[in-house]
């Protein structure tokens, strides 16, 4: 068997909590074979299965009796390609920053807003990341996953995802696939969104009237190393909770007792609120309980500054649930996946 599986092993360097939690086993999946090897393992020792990715989406609140298995297969390829567009296949374990960059260096454009996200390329379909305008449905082309109750491999479309605001079937149905490549439909010919957020006024201020790709990815880097903190410096998931989309006359009845509450309209008549309005405006941002904290800068991400717990951090999560709840009668979500 080439898996090699461990014992009692702390799984502090493989979540960007940097929550410090023992697995019960441990092995590395470098291959498709590695991934089979470890579907066997778990079904002969019955023992459950935890895959993980970068731990960029977890939160872990205590020890793991699990197998856990982080997807290290790595590989970048092109499988079509011509004058227009081509499509990119890259395997689960790449980091997912790096093979944006990859993408942009083949001159290949439809990636660049979502430069700098933390994970992996398998992780990115199961939450349907996206920032600045520009979500995975939008540049997916399908990926090949593993069907964990018949070990047989599924070919999967955009419309096969049910691609949603921080959502896919996989999301649903984490027991079931395994992603283990993903494919994106990415342009030769660059159609920039730069109206979302900040990037064209940091484009403005840079002097670039005629950005590229490149130059778009540069500023949504800048934005975000401002706005974030670093994992490695300050453990955090980054996004800890989805911006709420409300009904309208919700919205109407918010937005009269709080004129400057920022909502954005759905096609469905529906308003997405941004969370980390809600939580600034209740006096969260920048809020400290031992180790376990609302970041200074930007009141979405909850941070620990070094020794808070899994349950210290879930504490404080519910606690800031609760006060949005009483406050405006809206219900947050938690994005990252608790274990």
């Amino acid at each position: 068997m080439s898996l090699q599986v461990q014992s009692a092993i702390s799984l502090k360097p493989f979540n960007t909590f940097g929550v410090d939690v023992q697995a019960r086993l441990f092995a590395e999946a470098h291959s498709d074979d590695d991934v089979r090897e470890a579907l066997a393992y778990s079904a002969r020792h019955d023992v459950p299965l935890l895959v993980i990715g970068g731990g960029s989406n977890l939160l872990l609140s205590a020890d793991v009796q699990s197998l856990v298995v982080r997807m290290a297969s790595r590989g970048i390829r092109i499988v079509h390609e011509d004058c227009l567009e081509s499509i990119v296949e890259a395997e689960a374990g790449e980091p997912w920053h790096p093979f944006v960059q990859s993408c942009l260096e083949l001159g290949l454009a439809g990636l660049e807003n979502l430069s700098l996200i933390p994970g992996t390329v398998g992780a990115a379909p199961m939450q349907n990341i996206g920032a600045y305008g520009v979500e995975i449905k939008d540049v997916f082309h399908s990926l090949t996953a593993l069907d964990r109750e018949t070990g047989e491999l599924r070919e999967f479309s955009l419309q096969d995802c049910a691609f949603g605001y921080r959502d896919s079937v996989f999301k649903h149905q984490v027991a079931r696939w395994l992603i283990l490549r993903v494919r994106f439909k990415l342009s030769r010919v660059a159609r920039l969104h730069l109206e979302y957020g900040p990037v064209r006024q940091r484009l403005d201020e840079q002097g670039i009237d005629r950005p590229t790709p490149f130059d778009v990815s540069r500023a949504i880097c800048a934005i975000r190393s401002e706005k974030l903190p670093d994992p490695a410096m300050l453990g955090n998931a980054g996004s800890f909770f989805k911006n709420p989309i409300i009904t309208a006359e919700l919205y109407a009845t918010i937005k009269q007792q709080h004129p400057g509450v920022v909502g954005y309209p759905q096609d469905d008549g529906r308003v997405k609120l941004a969370a980390g309005w809600l939580i600034e405006q209740a006096g969260w941002k920048g809020y400290r309980d031992g180790d376990a904290g609302v970041h200074k800068l930007q009141s979405l991400v909850l941070v620990n500054y070094g020794q808070a717990s899994g349950l210290q951090l879930l504490s404080l999560a519910r606690r800031i649930q609760t006060d949005i709840a009483e406050r405006f009668g809206v219900e947050l979500e938690m994005e990252p996946n608790l274990y």
